[in-house]
């Protein structure tokens, strides 16, 4: 791989900004000054060096975010401020994007990755990928009502959620895990009940716990534990 498409791909720099810092002398590899960006190099061999730090090149990001409420889960910025705008500079500029997505007044743990192929998998209906809320609602909630949702309930426009795992830990709050991811889902399903949401917090998905470690708003990288959890889902 190219110095400067290496550069480009970790949202360090433009391919004409490698240009330049290669002949500012900027860049090393293995130790040793290098004058042009597009002397090739091995990633995974070779020790990379721009502007005085060290580049650890990823071809595939995978990142857990503690979402917000009020920060919007997509790439753009229509209808107000993304998740991606929580993220530094240069990870801003990797092409990441948000593997299904969180209602703008709903919190909790959202996965973040620029690997396209394995979020389709994980966000396939035919995968059944499971997915946990913390959920607190308005009334309290019935045992018939728990049993609805666990027998699969039909939701408001002819939609049908399937059965879903309810754990009641409180009178108005419980945990919920569905395996699909219908628009406003976990809402619907609560209206089908005759109640209401007041908050919801996705605390897990795809087997991967949100790390209670992390304030709203804060994010780390996937272990490589937690990444291979993921892919195994996808075979």
């Amino acid at each position: 791989m190219r110095i400067d498409k290496l550069l480009t791909a970790m949202g360090l720099a433009t391919r004409s900004e490698a240009a330049k810092a290669a002949k500012k002398g900027l860049i090393k590899v293995n130790g040793i000054v290098v004058s042009k960006a597009d002397l090739k190099v091995d990633p995974e061999k070779d020790v990379i060096e721009y502007m005085g730090k060290n580049v650890s090149y990823m071809k595939n990001i995978y990142i857990m975010l503690n979402k917000p409420s009020g920060i919007v889960s997509s790439t753009d910025g229509k209808d107000g401020i993304t998740v991606i705008s929580l993220l530094p500079d240069e990870l801003q500029k990797c092409g990441l994007f948000p593997c299904g997505r969180l209602d703008k007044d709903t919190v909790g743990l959202l996965l973040l990755t620029n690997d396209g192929s394995t979020s389709h998998y994980l966000l396939s209906p035919k995968r059944h990928v499971s997915k946990i809320y913390r959920v607190k609602t308005e009334r309290p909630v019935s045992q018939n009502d728990i049993s609805k949702l666990e027998k699969g309930i039909e939701l408001d426009h002819g939609d049908v959620a399937l059965p879903a795992k309810v754990e009641q830990i409180g009178e108005k709050e419980l945990y919920i895990t569905i395996v699909e991811g219908m628009y406003h889902q976990i809402k619907r399903m609560l209206e089908a009940v005759d109640n209401k949401v007041v908050f919801l917090e996705r605390v897990e998905f795809g087997k991967i716990p949100l790390d209670t470690s992390l304030q709203r708003g804060e994010w780390r990288y996937l272990t490589q534990d937690e990444i291979n959890i993921l892919l195994e889902q996808t075979k």
